[in-house]
């Protein structure tokens, strides 16, 4: 086999890898299920996933474009007071992490060469119409020092919501916040309880309830986003005739 066919057919096995796995937001870039029911968790130090990667020379686009046609990514490791690596990961491993939600938002055991490091996934970018990863930033983690992430929200005892049940509907406006914490204190996601929500309720991101070492990471703008409304539900013109508005259409037409 020659060393062409080779370098084609790990591209087309990582395509189709890629076809295979879900869409993602960040949470509008990453789509992984959050219907699930999950109680906090304070973790340590201790990473749950271990990537690996190689150091890499070569940058610009040109060199991109390389690594990707070899199925690679090319990715960066910054943070820490430390100078940034830069590094290329195995594209079909990336697709297959990143179908976990808790990748997004966990510490991460970034192996390189004979080095080990902590880091958590601080972007991601996506091909727009394609399903390949472009590039992936890390950043280090260190024990004493704060870390600004996203993390998923996740909305839950939507069934027995009052406002839901008396005829309304959900808007979940934000599908993630960005928190700024201790690494131990990291959190998966932000949960939020709908069991008290009546009509016309509507949750600001002051009102989260956080676990303990956690807080909102302080927004350019000031502002305070919306996260949830419940509200009434919307009824075309046709759904808002009237029985006897439909009734005097239909006499007509037997008239005539």
């Amino acid at each position: 086999m020659t060393q062409e066919w080779k370098k084609a057919q790990i591209l087309l096995e990582s395509r189709v890898r890629c076809l295979t796995a879900e869409s993602t937001p960040f949470w509008s870039r990453i789509g992984v299920s959050t219907n699930q029911s999950y109680s906090y968790r304070e973790i340590d130090m201790s990473a749950n996933f271990e990537i690996t990667a190689e150091a890499r020379n070569d940058t610009g686009k040109g060199a991109s474009r390389r690594l990707r046609r070899l199925g690679q990514v090319p990715g960066i490791v910054y943070g820490a007071h430390k100078e940034p690596t830069m590094i290329s990961l195995t594209h079909h491993e990336m697709v297959h992490a990143l179908e976990s939600e808790t990748f997004y938002s966990s510490l991460l055991t970034l192996k390189l060469g004979k080095k080990k490091e902590t880091v958590v996934l601080k972007d991601l970018q996506r091909h727009p119409a394609k399903p390949f990863i472009l590039h992936m930033d890390f950043q280090r983690v260190q024990a004493d020092e704060k870390i600004r992430l996203h993390v998923p929200i996740h909305f839950v005892n939507e069934d027995t919501c009052p406002g839901i049940k008396s005829g309304g509907q959900a808007s979940h406006v934000m599908a993630d916040v960005e928190i700024s914490c201790l690494p131990k204190n990291l959190p998966e996601f932000i949960e939020v309880d709908m069991s008290n929500l009546e009509m016309g309720a509507v949750l600001h991101a002051s009102e989260l309830t956080l676990p303990e070492g956690v807080e909102l990471a302080a927004s350019d703008s000031g502002e305070d986003p919306i996260v949830l409304t419940i509200h009434t539900t919307h009824r075309s013109a046709d759904e808002e005739a009237t029985p006897e508005e439909g009734e005097a259409e239909e006499g007509g037409e037997e008239s005539e």
